[in-house]
């Protein structure tokens, strides 16, 4: 503006000069007016004519005005800039400057938002095809489609997992189904030998409370077998799945474990209920068998309490307890508390197999004053 002014004002003199009747420019940024050295001009706005020689800011009408004013040879020439004007285009041009930015913004996230799509994308239909993915699946639909970098290379270590796993898990079913042939058989003969053994009338009370034992101790691992592989999912079609009379089970169990009650405990059995639950008979009677068993062996001495109800089957015992940092501890496998002489397997079958039919196990214990095991079932 400065620089208007003063082209202006010289091309005006310089036109003066040559021309006294020259008119100073009008136009609408820039208007001159020229004051005679001892002479008045009305058309001067008197706001001018006290300005000093230079450059100065002026508010004339309203509007801003840059006003140059130049001295020569007595006479004041008054150039004027409307300001107005230029400060409109200022602001225009800002509101378009902040407006770009703007749209550059967004046009950047929607654009960082399609590319992280893009890098992303493979990503998470990796992961989608890891958490579905199965051993039965084929190992090649895992890895099919993906391009040949990073996350191809991925897949392809997660393929070659699966059919790791899918190897792993056909020779664990081969070994169980050998040992399903290598153990039942030999089980079944003892079995039918104890209880031919049992008929026998030549046998005095020794050798038959000792008969007795074989025959109860090889009963258990009879179930103890088969519960192991119905819970390794072979040989499915055996697992007959009917409704269980609940307090039949329990009352077997009671006289199967009654040889490890002592004889300072007393054991009271109240069915307050009869529930029928729809489950495979032996992995039922494995669930309480072992309950009741390690409250009988946790017990030396007190009372055990087992009440039935519709749904719950609880067993309440005056035992040793367990400590209170081995309560969440003991569905773990092989895990074998202070007081326990089992081998640590009991429990985590109990939780496993719980686990197979929705049941819920829960085990509270104070050491020294007892335990208290609820099982809680769906009937059918």
């Amino acid at each position: 503006m400065d620089e208007t002014l003063q082209a202006e004002s010289d091309d005006y003199i310089s036109r003066r000069l040559r021309n006294p009747n020259s008119l100073p420019p009008s136009t609408a940024s820039v208007e001159g007016y020229f004051l005679e050295k001892g002479k008045k001009n009305e058309s001067v706005p008197p706001e001018l004519i006290s300005l000093p020689e230079g450059t100065s800011l002026l508010y004339l009408k309203g509007s801003p005005y840059r006003v140059l004013v130049v001295e020569k040879n007595g006479d004041k020439y008054f150039m004027m800039f409307n300001e107005s004007r230029q400060n409109h285009r200022e602001k225009t041009f800002t509101s378009y400057m902040v407006a770009g930015v703007l749209i550059m913004i967004l046009i950047s996230i929607w654009m960082g938002w399609w590319l992280a799509g893009k890098v992303v994308a493979p990503i998470e239909e990796l992961a989608r095809r890891v958490f579905l993915a199965s051993p039965e699946d084929g190992a090649e639909t895992l890895a099919q489609g993906f391009q040949n970098d990073e996350i191809g290379l991925l897949a392809q270590v997660f393929s070659g997992y699966l059919v790791r796993m899918r190897e792993f898990i056909n020779r664990e079913r081969s070994f169980t189904s050998d040992v399903s042939h290598e153990l039942r058989t030999p089980l079944s003969i003892v079995q039918g030998v104890v209880e031919l053994m049992e008929e026998d009338r030549l046998l005095d009370s020794k050798q038959q409370e000792r008969v007795e034992r074989i025959g109860r101790v090889n009963r258990e691992m009879i179930n103890l077998t088969t519960a192991l592989l119905l819970m390794a999912r072979e040989y499915t079609h055996e697992a007959v799945v009917e409704a269980c009379d609940v307090s039949e089970v329990v009352s077997i169990a009671i006289e199967m474990n009654r040889h490890l009650l002592s004889k300072m405990t007393e054991l009271s059995f109240l069915s307050q209920a009869n529930p029928n639950i729809c489950a495979d008979r032996t992995l039922l009677s494995v669930v309480v068998s072992n309950l009741i068993r390690n409250a009988l062996m946790l017990t030396p001495s007190g009372t055990i309490t087992i009440r039935l109800e519709d749904t719950t089957l609880t067993i309440i015992d005056t035992g040793i307890g367990i400590r209170e940092e081995e309560i969440g501890k003991v569905f773990q496998p092989y895990f074998k508390g202070t007081g326990s002489s089992g081998s640590g397997i009991g429990l985590s079958l109990v939780k496993r197999i719980c686990d197979r039919y929705g049941w819920e196990i829960v085990i509270d214990s104070i050491e020294g004053k007892g335990t208290i095991a609820k099982l809680v079932f769906m009937t059918t």
